[in-house]
Protein backbone atom coordinates (compact mmCIF):
# COMPACT_ATOMS: atom_id res chain seq x y z
CA UNK A 1 0.00 0.00 0.00
CA UNK A 2 1.39 3.40 -0.78
CA UNK A 3 0.93 6.29 1.61
CA UNK A 4 -0.01 9.98 0.88
CA UNK A 5 -1.13 12.80 2.67
CA UNK A 6 -4.35 14.73 1.83
CA UNK A 7 -5.68 18.21 2.23
CA UNK A 8 -9.43 19.46 2.99
CA UNK A 9 -9.52 20.61 -0.40
CA UNK A 10 -9.06 17.08 -1.57
CA UNK A 11 -11.66 15.69 0.92
CA UNK A 12 -14.48 17.81 0.26
CA UNK A 13 -14.32 17.03 -3.55
CA UNK A 14 -14.97 13.09 -2.87
CA UNK A 15 -18.18 14.28 -1.28
CA UNK A 16 -19.41 17.60 -3.67
CA UNK A 17 -18.76 17.88 -7.39
CA UNK A 18 -16.20 20.55 -8.08
CA UNK A 19 -13.43 21.27 -10.38
CA UNK A 20 -11.49 18.06 -10.25
CA UNK A 21 -13.54 16.04 -8.31
CA UNK A 22 -12.92 13.37 -10.85
CA UNK A 23 -9.34 13.29 -9.76
CA UNK A 24 -10.25 13.34 -6.13
CA UNK A 25 -11.67 10.39 -6.48
CA UNK A 26 -9.15 8.47 -7.95
CA UNK A 27 -7.70 8.62 -4.66
CA UNK A 28 -11.05 7.64 -2.54
CA UNK A 29 -10.88 4.54 -5.10
CA UNK A 30 -7.30 3.83 -4.48
CA UNK A 31 -8.33 3.98 -0.49
CA UNK A 32 -11.42 1.52 -0.87
CA UNK A 33 -9.79 -0.39 -2.65
CA UNK A 34 -6.83 -0.68 0.13
CA UNK A 35 -4.35 0.69 -2.38
CA UNK A 36 -3.49 3.54 -0.79
CA UNK A 37 -3.21 4.93 2.86
CA UNK A 38 -4.54 8.06 3.55
CA UNK A 39 -2.77 10.75 6.17
CA UNK A 40 -3.39 14.27 7.43
CA UNK A 41 -2.93 16.20 10.06
CA UNK A 42 -6.16 15.68 12.68
CA UNK A 43 -6.82 19.51 11.55
CA UNK A 44 -9.05 18.23 8.38
CA UNK A 45 -11.27 17.35 10.20
CA UNK A 46 -12.15 21.50 11.39
CA UNK A 47 -10.80 22.23 7.76
CA UNK A 48 -13.62 19.86 6.36
CA UNK A 49 -15.95 20.92 8.35
CA UNK A 50 -15.79 24.62 7.81
CA UNK A 51 -15.87 23.88 3.83
CA UNK A 52 -19.28 22.50 4.38
CA UNK A 53 -20.67 25.09 6.57
CA UNK A 54 -19.62 27.49 3.69
CA UNK A 55 -21.03 25.31 1.40
CA UNK A 56 -24.17 25.35 3.22
CA UNK A 57 -23.93 28.94 4.25
CA UNK A 58 -23.09 30.97 1.29
CA UNK A 59 -23.57 28.49 -1.66
CA UNK A 60 -26.79 26.62 -1.52
CA UNK A 61 -25.63 23.00 -0.42
CA UNK A 62 -28.94 21.96 1.92
CA UNK A 63 -28.66 21.07 5.29
CA UNK A 64 -29.13 17.28 4.99
CA UNK A 65 -26.84 17.13 1.89
CA UNK A 66 -23.89 19.34 4.37
CA UNK A 67 -24.53 16.86 7.08
CA UNK A 68 -24.18 13.71 4.71
CA UNK A 69 -21.10 14.70 3.91
CA UNK A 70 -20.09 15.07 7.09
CA UNK A 71 -20.88 11.59 8.00
CA UNK A 72 -19.36 10.00 5.50
CA UNK A 73 -16.41 12.30 5.82
CA UNK A 74 -16.12 10.72 9.30
CA UNK A 75 -16.55 6.68 8.23
CA UNK A 76 -13.32 7.11 6.56
CA UNK A 77 -9.94 5.73 8.55
CA UNK A 78 -7.57 8.38 7.74
CA UNK A 79 -4.04 8.44 9.82
CA UNK A 80 -4.47 11.75 11.94
CA UNK A 81 -1.40 13.05 13.18
CA UNK A 82 -2.17 15.52 16.15
CA UNK A 83 -1.13 19.02 15.17
CA UNK A 84 0.71 19.38 18.53
CA UNK A 85 3.38 16.54 16.95
CA UNK A 86 3.50 18.48 13.80
CA UNK A 87 3.25 22.25 15.04
CA UNK A 88 7.06 22.82 15.45
CA UNK A 89 8.57 20.96 12.27
CA UNK A 90 4.93 23.25 10.31
CA UNK A 91 5.79 26.30 11.81
CA UNK A 92 9.07 26.39 10.53
CA UNK A 93 8.38 24.99 7.18
CA UNK A 94 5.95 28.47 6.87
CA UNK A 95 8.49 31.13 8.37
CA UNK A 96 11.01 29.44 5.67
CA UNK A 97 8.56 28.93 2.63
CA UNK A 98 6.00 32.13 3.27
CA UNK A 99 3.39 29.72 3.50
CA UNK A 100 0.40 29.58 6.14
CA UNK A 101 0.95 27.08 9.05
CA UNK A 102 -2.19 25.28 7.88
CA UNK A 103 -0.75 24.20 4.68
CA UNK A 104 2.41 23.25 6.51
CA UNK A 105 1.12 21.14 8.91
CA UNK A 106 0.49 18.59 5.43
CA UNK A 107 3.59 19.79 4.11
CA UNK A 108 4.81 18.47 7.80
CA UNK A 109 3.14 15.38 7.94
CA UNK A 110 4.76 14.35 3.90
CA UNK A 111 7.99 14.96 5.06
CA UNK A 112 8.00 12.53 8.07
CA UNK A 113 5.95 10.05 6.53
CA UNK A 114 8.57 10.50 3.31
CA UNK A 115 5.28 10.78 1.59
CA UNK A 116 3.62 12.79 -1.51
CA UNK A 117 1.48 15.38 -0.62
CA UNK A 118 -1.32 15.93 -2.82
CA UNK A 119 -2.99 18.76 -3.07
CA UNK A 120 -5.88 20.82 -5.04
CA UNK A 121 -4.39 24.42 -4.33
CA UNK A 122 -2.72 24.91 -7.57
CA UNK A 123 -0.85 28.00 -6.49
CA UNK A 124 0.74 26.53 -3.20
CA UNK A 125 1.44 23.11 -5.31
CA UNK A 126 3.50 25.92 -7.25
CA UNK A 127 5.24 27.67 -4.87
CA UNK A 128 6.17 24.29 -2.97
CA UNK A 129 7.12 22.45 -5.65
CA UNK A 130 10.89 23.48 -6.33
CA UNK A 131 11.78 22.76 -2.85
CA UNK A 132 9.43 19.95 -2.11
CA UNK A 133 8.53 17.37 -5.08
CA UNK A 134 6.29 15.26 -2.99
CA UNK A 135 3.77 18.29 -3.16
CA UNK A 136 1.71 17.62 -5.84
CA UNK A 137 -1.29 19.46 -7.30
CA UNK A 138 -4.44 17.19 -7.93
CA UNK A 139 -4.65 18.44 -11.53
CA UNK A 140 -1.43 16.40 -11.99
CA UNK A 141 -2.07 13.12 -10.01
CA UNK A 142 -2.21 10.37 -12.30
Amino acid sequence: MDKIVVDANVAIKWFVTEPLSAQARKILDGYESDALVLYAPDLIDAEVGNVVWKKHRFQGLTLDDAQQVIDEFRKLTIALTPTGELLNEAFHLAIAHGRTVYDSLYLALSLREQCPYITADEKLANALRANFPNVIWLGDWA
